[in-house]
């Protein structure tokens, strides 16, 4: 299956199962998360509040998030790699089999990626004492 262009997120499904302080906090984090796959999302979040644009994302809130996290993915299926991220089992179910489907958890694991490491370099200068390391380096800059 192709890397999607439109990712649907069920909101507080994500948002509790990434221990996330507010919305807002997950909003950012996916706005981010979209432009730098250069894709497109949708965070459809349950209740009442402002819909609005951040960048590549958009903001959804509906009475029901589940139905039009459904409804989104049967309309867009056809004309483009869509992926549904809710660890809820009857809308990845809907969702229908042209949708990558991902738990909260699975996507989570995609989201934080590992950190490098910037530990030593591993040339001569990690392994010696800082007293030789001086004396080298002063050396050095006397030539």
């Amino acid at each position: 299956m192709a890397e999607p262009t439109l990712y649907l997120f069920d909101g507080f499904n994500l948002l509790h199962a990434g221990g996330f302080g507010s919305p807002e906090e997950l909003r950012d984090l996916l706005a981010s998360w979209v432009a730098a796959q250069g894709a497109r999302g949708v965070l459809v979040l349950d209740g009442h509040g402002p819909d609005e644009q951040r960048g590549a994302l958009e903001v959804r809130w509906a009475p029901e998030a589940d139905a039009l996290i459904e409804r989104l993915a049967a309309e867009r299926r056809g004309g483009e790699q869509v992926a549904v991220v809710s660890s809820d089992a009857a809308v990845r179910r809907t969702a229908g089999v042209e949708v990558r489907k991902l738990s909260s958890q699975e996507f989570l694991l995609e989201l934080v990626r590992p950190v490098h490491d910037s530990g030593p370099r591993g040339d001569l200068r990690d392994r010696l004492d800082p007293g030789t390391l001086a004396a080298l380096e002063r050396l050095r800059r006397a030539r």
